[in-house]
């Protein structure tokens, strides 16, 4: 009587090519079943940053242009220029998302006293060499277009207490003249204003609208 062989392991029982059939299989069932349940695609953080940096530089684009020719119109009458009122509303309103901007339409900061026409908001002011916060009245406007125009006439005809504040930024030629005169001035209490005005304007080219 013949004896019966022992059983072996999977692989002794099979010959080589059932073994290299059977790893076939097992590929393509994992490959069915990726191409089935969807392969998650990869971050590249890369990428992310880059087209997080292009939509940012398409807002700050659409912000300047959108303001541009008013501010050029404005000069026409009130001789501020289009550089100095373009980069103040990018400063105060931080490119138009700030609440005061985007809800009030107030890009450049502006101050009230009306309770009727004016809000209250929390800012920051440099006062003896340091940042503080403070509650203050800020005038609201019914546009972009009106806070630019109520900008133009607070510069060309000066404060009511000072109707000569801002001569000398409606008597400037060029931008680095206009954000000197502003700071010093008073418009801003931030020792470094003219700074960060000269600064946005040479970095988004806008003298380019002054005429």
């Amino acid at each position: 009587m013949a004896k019966k062989r022992k059983k072996g392991k999977l692989w002794q029982q099979l010959g080589l090519p059932q073994i290299i059939l059977a790893a076939l299989v097992v590929a393509f069932v994992g490959l069915l079943l990726v191409r089935l349940l969807g392969e998650q695609p990869r971050v590249d953080v890369a990428d992310t940053a880059a087209v997080r940096q292009e939509s940012i530089q398409r807002q700050h684009h659409a912000f300047i242009t959108s303001l541009a020719p008013e501010a050029q119109r404005l000069q026409l009458t009130y001789h501020i220029l289009p550089s100095v009122t373009i980069a103040q509303a990018i400063l105060e309103s931080d490119w138009g998302t700030s609440q005061l901007a985007s809800k009030y339409h107030n890009l450049f900061g502006v101050k009230g006293t009306d309770p009727t026409t004016s809000q209250l908001l929390s800012t920051k002011e440099y006062r003896n060499g340091q940042w503080i916060e403070i509650r203050a009245r800020f005038q609201v406007y019914s546009s972009d277009t009106a806070a630019l125009a109520a900008h133009a006439k607070l510069l060309a005809r000066g404060t009511t207490w000072n109707t000569q504040q801002y001569q000398h930024v409606v008597a400037a030629t060029n931008y680095k003249a206009a954000a000197t005169a502003l700071q010093q001035a008073g418009y801003a209490t931030d020792p470094t204003y003219a700074e960060k005005l000269i600064n946005v304007i040479e970095t988004y080219k806008l003298n380019q609208y002054d005429q």
